[in-house]
């Protein structure tokens, strides 16, 4: 069995983000990068899989710049068997659809985990678009997931509005997880060892013979508003009464 996984590269939600002078795009000098939360958890359930099956491969996938080769390292001492890193200068989410269809068809995968959207545009499109390029079923945001005795589906439970719903999904599949499917792992430090010396394969998006075209476009990016100053109050009577008189929530 081969599961494909992706590890998009993010910066660290922790980092102070300021907006270009300009307004399109964000200032990256000094920022520290990280795989995607998401697609992090989406590495730990394939790990997890592969230590109660045995017999698997997972392979990890990133679309974007060359300096994306550190989050598939990050992937590979957590313990994946190889990276591929498609080389592309800022892809939107239809490109990295397109392109990570190429990489599939390549790769054959039984199925595909995702981070349900990356924590820097928040878009939570790609996987829906493959799973139609591909004609593939898909389970979305995904907080428990168990593959059956014969590996042919998997069953999914998904939060939804006012419970839980459970499908069963035939593979191959599309699977794009919440934060709450597990708890991912740190790499060890034998892990990051062995990482040096896993294979990274590196492909330029251009050899792919994908439309290369963006969809969309960043027309202007603001910090958002300055936060005003706390207030302070003398007794719980005057908090009430603001909170009745000024704010109006009471």
């Amino acid at each position: 069995m081969k599961i494909l996984v992706t590890a998009k590269r993010v910066p660290d939600s922790e980092s102070a983000i300021k907006v270009n002078p300009d307004g399109t795009g964000i200032i990256e000098t000094g920022l520290k990068w990280i795989v995607n939360p998401f697609d992090e958890i989406a590495v730990e359930e394939a790990l997890r899989i592969k230590e109660a099956q045995g017999s698997v491969e997972v392979v990890v996938a990133s679309v974007g710049l060359a300096e994306a080769q550190e989050q598939l390292r990050t992937a590979l001492a957590m313990g994946a068997d190889r990276a591929i890193l498609v080389t592309a200068d800022k892809p939107d989410t239809t490109v990295v659809a397109r392109i990570l269809v190429k990489i599939i068809e390549k790769e054959k995968p039984d199925f595909v985990i995702m981070g349900k959207q990356a924590t820097d545009d928040d878009s939570n499109e790609v996987g829906q678009m493959l799973a139609q390029m591909l004609g593939w079923p898909q389970a979305t945001f995904v907080s428990k997931l168990t593959l059956s005795a014969d590996k042919t589906s998997v069953t999914a439970a998904r939060e939804v509005d006012g419970g839980t719903e459970t499908l069963e999904v035939s593979l191959p599949a599309i699977i794009t997880n919440d934060l709450r499917l597990n708890e991912p792992r740190y790499a060890s430090l034998p892990g990051i060892m062995k990482a040096r010396k896993k294979p990274l394969e590196q492909i330029d998006a251009g050899s792919l013979g994908v439309d290369l075209t963006p969809r969309t476009r960043v027309k202007k990016v603001t910090p958002p508003p300055v936060r005003a100053a706390g207030r302070m109050v003398e007794s719980v009577d005057e908090l009430i009464k603001v909170l009745q008189t000024e704010a109006k929530v009471l």
